[in-house]
């Protein structure tokens, strides 16, 4: 189950979200995840709250207000492999919507299987 966050300088419109959140599942379900393993949450944050390098580490354009950090976190197992390919697949969707690529960063965080309790306290991976 993987769990999405996505972090935006305010303020965005509910369309932006959208289309983040959907390229990001749409990558995941590529990948394996089923269409309805979908939990995911947006932090809006004002400029004073989210900071960021410009261009770190070598970017070929500067990052703006539309910078949008992409945090999955997900069970272990994925290979490198399919990680770069659901980058490739969120890259290339938002990209083709008008997204600057170098406005995205993703970053994958990793958890063993027994760490997730989907509901009612129960740790089915146990």
């Amino acid at each position: 189950m993987p769990l999405v966050t996505i972090t935006v300088q305010r303020p965005k419109t509910v369309q932006f979200k959208d289309m983040v959140l959907s390229a990001v599942h749409e990558a995941l379900v590529a990948s394996g995840v089923p269409q309805t393993d979908r939990f995911q949450r947006v932090l809006e944050l004002d400029p004073q709250d989210f900071r960021f390098d410009p261009s770190y580490p070598d970017l070929s354009s500067s990052r703006n207000e539309d910078f949008v950090l992409i945090e999955i976190l997900l069970s272990v197992g994925r290979s490198v492999k399919v990680k770069k390919q659901i980058v490739q697949h969120v890259v290339t969707s938002l990209s083709s919507q008008g997204l600057d690529p170098e406005l995205i960063m993703i970053c994958f965080k990793e958890t063993t299987w027994e760490n997730w309790s989907f509901g009612g306290g129960r740790l089915i991976h146990t």
